[in-house]
């Protein structure tokens, strides 16, 4: 079992960058895809990125490509979001998740098995 723990959200203006991460504990998390997912207030979640187990691909919604960029580092059993020129709309609880092991990345968060608690990104106008 995977257990990943978010960090790195915060309260930031339109047009500012964040990092989140997504530290895994487990010995097997190099052989899971991971996606970041996101869910704002009384909306349902919607998928951000996602990263294959070795890095090999990424997949990113609409609404992000070309601002956020996804990467993992095995060795420290981390994957990261990089979020740049962020908008209010960005506005969301940021959570990680794990699929596989040997999966490859699924937009729909019923497909992935463990999840983090979530970390608050507020974008201001």
């Amino acid at each position: 079992q995977v257990q990943l723990v978010e960090s790195g959200g915060g309260l930031v203006q339109a047009g500012d960058s964040l990092r989140l991460s997504c530290a895994a504990s487990g010995r097997t998390f190099s052989t899971y895809a991971v996606a970041w997912f996101r869910q704002a207030p009384g909306k349902e979640r919607n998928f951000v990125a996602g990263i294959t187990w070795n890095g090999g691909s990424t997949s990113y919604a609409d609404s992000v490509k070309d601002r956020f960029t996804i990467s993992r580092d095995n060795s420290k059993s981390t994957v990261y979001l990089r979020m740049n020129n962020l908008k209010p709309e960005d506005t969301a609880v940021y959570s990680c998740a794990v699929r596989g092991p040997w999966l490859g990345v699924s937009n729909i968060a019923s497909h992935y098995n463990s999840w983090g608690q979530g970390t608050q990104v507020t974008v201001s106008s």
